[in-house]
């Protein structure tokens, strides 16, 4: 735990590249396999089942602290974080404990068996063995809230250096359903390990954003400038759903999210095309709400996303088919290093092969002669219920992950209204002594409704200037959350905009983000309810 301790501090003490990977790479070479293996799992967002509630944990954490019941509150309010609070106040004993990771991960884990005296005696003891940087890495573990400010691409980076291996074979043998436990570093890291788990997806590839931030990039000379001719692109819709890889196997079938989560029976309307497929077929594509061949808006699907059970009345609000992108595998051969358009070919002669067409489509090409034409054509996105455009290159192989160059995503315009931030709260990791986390409303009469929070879209230093807004300005607390003096007015960005009856303003916004400080407007000047409901009405 020491090693991994000091490496989660030091990845957060730092923004460069350069050193994150050198970090990552000193921890490879310093600790056994088991303890990377599990490494691997906390960062690529396989947590340890959770086995101690949160009540268990506050009430035996002021136990421990020895301090009375409101310091330990109002401690945890000037925090903002429950881990990080018991971790600061829990007193240290000098001990020291020489337990892995993958030991202390073991302890987690046998939890399950415990009565809750047992879990007790263990987690003070447990806490009385680690120090103030340890027990906040072994609380946020505990607790199944551990995350860490490095992506997957870089910890891959490191790990490729260290096994010697490319980077994208490394991804690939990343996804899917593995546990540390059972998944052997030598078998992620020999140079000839074969594919055995016939579930495993393989890495998505991401397209690059065509960046919108003025109006001169938006033009068509602009897109000749940064992609070229025309005639070297196929376009199709940009759906807005669950990105998807669909797998049929040894006569199985799987279906992966992007956030590789194993949805297979979140989907049964899709089993009966995917049990006809020939084995050794895996398909990338987009799933949607769909009724009488058209896509429905994201908040339909939402419905049915995370119900543990589907009812009948589920299936029928809200069914599924799938808009097909691609074809990664045929006939058991790995097809991406095939152009853009044979890949296709090989997906269309699947899809012709179907008998139950209606939930196998595939994502119609736009016609287009010119990036004047197709740019016209964008601006027909929400008409569509599609978020813009996604052009790829003819001749593209399929990559891992987000690269620039092949694929583009041409995204619409968000809808956008300037709104009075009225709450804040810090942030997590390196931004935990920051209030970054935001709540915003539009005026109804002469009241401010909260309609939606975000926390990204702010400069490092817009945000040094909103906390210390915050800092001078609070009203009221309420736990972690500060209510501020209703002064600073943002431009907010959103994808899509449904009803939604968990507000009080009515409605729930898609993907909300900071687009811009309005300096220039007072609050009086912010965006209204009616506002918001004008452009409810015009995306219904």
């Amino acid at each position: 735990m020491k090693s991994f301790a000091q490496l989660f501090t030091s990845l957060d003490e730092t923004n460069k590249t350069n050193e994150k990977v050198k970090v990552l790479k000193e921890y490879f070479a310093c600790v056994p396999d088991t303890d990377k293996m599990h490494m691997l799992a906390l960062f690529t967002g396989r947590r340890p089942k959770r086995q101690i509630n949160s009540t268990q944990f506050r009430l035996w954490a002021i136990e421990a602290s020895g301090i009375p019941a409101w310091l330990f509150e109002e401690s945890y309010h000037v925090v903002g974080d429950l881990s990080e609070t018991v971790a600061l106040l829990l007193p240290d004993h000098n001990n020291t404990s020489s337990k892995t990771l993958t030991e202390w991960i073991a302890d987690i884990n046998s939890l399950g068996t415990k009565t809750e005296e047992e879990k007790h005696s263990w987690l003070l003891q447990s806490w009385a063995e680690l120090s103030a940087q340890e027990r906040f890495v072994f609380n946020k573990i505990l607790m199944g809230s551990f995350r860490v400010g490095v992506s997957q691409n870089l910890v891959i980076k490191a790990l490729a250096d260290v096994a010697e291996l490319d980077a994208a074979t490394l991804t690939h043998r990343l996804m899917g359903n593995w546990t540390a436990e059972t998944y052997q570093f030598a078998e992620l890291s020999h140079a000839d390990t074969a594919l055995e788990d016939v579930s495993r997806p393989y890495p998505f590839f991401l397209a690059y954003p065509v960046q919108e931030t003025s109006e001169k990039q938006k033009t068509p000379d602009a897109m000749q400038d940064l992609l070229g001719d025309a005639s070297e692109w196929q376009a199709e819709w940009k759906w807005d759903g669950i990105r998807a890889q669909l797998i049929k196997r040894n006569g199985e079938i799987f279906i992966w999210s992007r956030g590789e989560d194993l949805a297979t029976d979140k989907f049964p309307e899709l089993h009966p095309f995917l049990n006809e497929l020939p084995d050794g077929t895996v398909i990338d594509g987009e799933i949607l709400s769909f009724r009488n061949g058209l896509p429905l808006p994201f908040a339909v699907l939402q419905t049915r996303i995370g119900r543990k059970t589907l009812s009948k009345k589920i299936l029928e609000d809200s069914p599924v088919a799938l808009i097909a992108y691609d074809c990664l595998e045929f006939n058991g051969e790995d097809i991406r290093s095939k152009t853009q358009t044979e890949r296709r070919q090989l997906l269309q002669q699947l899809q012709a092969a179907s008998s139950v067409q209606t939930v196998f489509n595939i994502s119609a090409l736009i016609n287009f002669n010119s990036w004047q034409e197709l740019s016209e054509i964008r601006e027909q996105s929400r008409a569509m219920i599609a978020e813009g455009i996604m052009l790829k290159r003819k001749d593209a192989h399929y990559q891992v992950g987000r690269r620039r160059g092949d694929w583009w995503k041409w995204k619409i315009d968000p809808l956008s209204v300037d709104a009075v931030m009225i709450y804040a709260q810090k942030g997590h990791g390196r931004r935990a002594d920051l209030y970054t986390d935001y709540t915003f409303a539009v005026w109804d009469g002469d009241k401010l409704v909260p309609f939606a929070k975000a926390y990204s879209g702010l400069t490092d230093a817009e945000i040094n200037k909103v906390d210390a807004f915050v800092k001078r300005n609070t009203l009221e607390k309420f736990g972690p959350v500060r209510t501020v003096k209703p002064q600073l007015v943002f431009e907010i960005g959103f994808e899509g905009i449904n009803k939604s009856t968990r507000h009080k303003s009515g409605v729930a916004l898609r993907f909300p983000r900071i687009l811009r400080w309005r300096h220039d407007k007072p609050k009086e000047e912010a965006d209204t309810i009616e506002t918001l409901k004008a452009l409810l009405n015009e995306n219904e």
